[in-house]
């Protein structure tokens, strides 16, 4: 999973829906509109995605994933950079079964000393539930949540890195590396569809018509990659 953004004209329809962001002068910005997407690491198909603003509350890159995650199946496995780190996120995806490789968020310190040692710069934790309720959360949500989730924190190639996968024995650390390096292939897929198909900047003048167009390029994109799927799997 990873997010971006797109722009589009600078029509009035276009600001209401989009607001340029606060750093540009009035009269001399664009709408900016934010996407969040989930790809097949394999295939490079674009499972699922949503839009947004890009500014104000409630439309940051984690709410637009939130309202994505739904569409992840038990057996999956969720890679994305440390913004998504968090207790919630992974409390949320792991009472799914859904498995998570994430880099350590920078706020949260990695001791391993503490926890249950798998290895060196190997171990499993338990984190705590944070004690302040997000903005976004309601008190039924937040009480529902465990009081703690048991992670696995490895160190390796100068990361650290956070999963769920919590058996030494069956996924090493060095596969944990080795499948955490293919996360920036998100970026590059994401890309090709912001610069190969011209997605960057949205062309339609309304927020009705931006969103048909964005979803009729998505929709290309993704004929593409099963055409190169196809072909890959007859060449074998």
């Amino acid at each position: 999973a990873d997010g971006t953004t797109v722009s589009m004209p600078d029509t009035p329809q276009n600001q209401a829906c989009y607001p340029q962001p606060t750093s540009q002068a009035e009269g001399v910005g664009f709408p900016l509109a934010r996407l969040n997407a989930i790809i097949c690491l394999s295939t490079g198909a674009l499972l699922t995605a949503a839009m947004g603003p890009y500014a104000g509350q409630g439309h940051g890159e984690l709410d637009l994933f939130r309202s994505l995650i739904h569409t992840l199946s038990a057996g999956d496995v969720l890679l994305a950079d440390a913004l998504y780190c968090s207790y919630f996120i992974i409390a949320t995806l792991q009472a799914a079964g859904v498995d998570v490789l994430f880099e350590q968020h920078g706020g949260r310190i990695t001791d391993f000393r503490r926890g249950q040692a798998l290895g060196k710069h190997d171990h499993r934790v338990n984190w705590q539930k944070p004690s302040e309720r997000p903005q976004w959360m309601t008190v039924q949500q937040y009480q529902a949540f465990p009081k703690e989730l048991t992670v696995r924190e490895v160190k390796v190639a100068g990361r650290v890195l956070v999963t769920t996968m919590l058996k030494a024995h069956q996924v090493h650390k060095a596969e944990l590396s080795e499948l955490y390096a293919r996360r920036w292939q998100v970026e590059l897929d994401l890309r090709n569809i912001k610069t190969t198909l011209g997605v960057n900047v949205l062309r339609c003048l309304t927020p009705q018509m931006v969103a048909k167009e964005l979803w009729v390029c998505l929709l290309a994109y993704n004929v593409i990659r099963l055409l190169m799927a196809q072909a890959a799997h007859q060449a074998g």
